[in-house]
């Protein structure tokens, strides 16, 4: 029995779906811990491209998924997601838990409402409400998905919860006239139909330690978008880190195997917040357009940059990190020139890690160490030395600065597009 997590060492897309997805060759599950529909993971299989929110990526594996407590479920998405997958002709094997807190209409409501009086100070979130119901989680007053299942109880919350949002609405200038009957008829029809998924994962995961099953634990964002550990406040509103996968689905401490940090070979983020190695230039514009960096949820473009090796290391020391997997090494192609981060100059001074006070990140300037492109990657390429010379410097130089092994590169969308070490 193993159990391997993945986890992202940027501000998020860095491909965790497809590794997730090649790992989950050998799972018996695969646990999303944390988030909710605000992320997206992308899997290419042949011809066919599935985009999830909710649904662990391993889903199209045909593994048992499970969306642990840690994760904030916005039931009509849910929904959707496994009606499409149904359409394709899969069944998902899925377990919901019952703690697992819902993402509710008002949610979404306060997380607009907010976004807009911040204005030029705004974080830069999805608007799917995801903020607001992890703020509901820890004020205990949220709603759980086991509470959809019975519309009594479900009401009894929401005729305390709904008065309260109003009031909140009216501070925001939104006359909205939430009814707390309606959303409690129309909440419990979502509960109806994913009763066969809901239980108690806990007691799943439990089981499948006992008969020695292979677990793969996945999570959404990065770590830089970590609640605690990330550019706060332009972060999410979890724990992304290795931690989060504790509480987020009820694993002890001690038994996980493996972390596997996912690094994109240079850095992007979507919405507000610094971004030191940021790249405003045609160079940016070819990553943008050959990573196809646009946001999976969103459709947003994604900020580029290149490599921040501050950045991971910073995910590498907070998450135990046993391995390195890099990602889209093949967007890096055609390029003379590639710019790796090592430091920050901060004034007169030279610092090596990532500080945590946003007023002192903005004002530290990136020290780049330059490296020799390369004019392209064989797709066919399955052993590190089919690579080009200056593309294997490129990797040799990070396992180095970072201290942490390589075990896979990916230099494609495709599965077989795949190079373990």
């Amino acid at each position: 029995m193993t159990v391997t997590l993945v986890i992202g060492t940027q501000w998020g897309d860095e491909g965790k779906g497809k590794i997730v997805d090649f790992f989950a060759a050998d799972a018996d599950y695969v646990v999303r811990f944390q988030g909710g529909s605000n992320a997206g993971h992308t899997i290419k299989v042949g011809n066919e491209i599935y985009r999830f929110h909710l649904l662990p990526s391993g889903v199209v594996r045909g593994k048992k998924g499970i969306i642990g407590n840690g994760v904030v479920v916005d039931p009509q998405v849910l929904v959707e997601e496994i009606k499409n997958m149904k359409n394709k002709g899969m069944e998902p094997k899925l377990i919901v838990s019952e703690r697992a807190h819902v993402v509710m209409p008002y949610h979404k409501l306060l997380d607009g409402a907010e976004e807009r009086y911040l204005g030029n100070r705004k974080i830069g979130t999805t608007k799917r409400g995801i903020g607001p119901c992890y703020s509901d989680k820890f004020a205990r007053r949220g709603i759980r998905m086991g509470d959809l299942l019975d519309k009594e109880v479900l009401k009894e919350k929401l005729d305390t919860i709904v008065p309260i949002k109003r009031e909140l609405l009216k501070i925001y200038g939104i006359e909205e006239k939430l009814d707390a009957n309606e959303i409690a008829e129309r909440y419990h029809m979502y509960g109806k139909e994913l009763e066969p998924y809901i239980g108690d994962t806990l007691i799943e995961l439990e089981k499948a330690f006992r008969e020695g099953k292979n677990i793969l634990l996945e999570g959404a964002q990065g770590t830089m978008l970590d609640i605690d550990f990330g550019t706060y406040p332009y972060t999410t509103s979890s724990n992304t880190i290795a931690g989060g996968a504790l509480t987020g689905c009820g694993i002890g401490i001690g038994k996980i195997d493996r972390v596997i940090g996912v690094v994109k070979a240079y850095t992007t983020r979507v919405g507000s917040g610094p971004l030191p190695t940021e790249l405003k230039d045609e160079v940016g514009e070819h990553l943008q357009e050959k990573g196809k960096e646009f946001g999976t949820t969103t459709g947003r473009k994604r900020r580029c940059g290149w490599l921040d090796l501050v950045v991971v290391k910073h995910a590498c020391l907070i998450s135990g990190i046993t391995e390195l997997a890099i990602t889209k090494l093949d967007v890096l192609d055609g390029l003379e020139t590639i710019k790796v981060c090592t430091g920050y100059r901060l004034g007169d001074k030279i610092i090596d890690y990532f500080p945590s006070r946003i007023d002192i990140l903005e004002k530290c300037r990136p020290i780049f160490k330059e490296f020799k492109g390369w004019e392209s990657i064989d797709k066919n390429s399955r052993r590190i030395e089919d690579l080009p010379k200056e593309a294997r410097e490129y990797l040799k130089f990070i396992e180095k600065e970072v201290g942490v092994k390589i075990k896979l590169v990916s230099i494609g969308a495709e599965r077989e597009e795949t190079i373990t070490i």
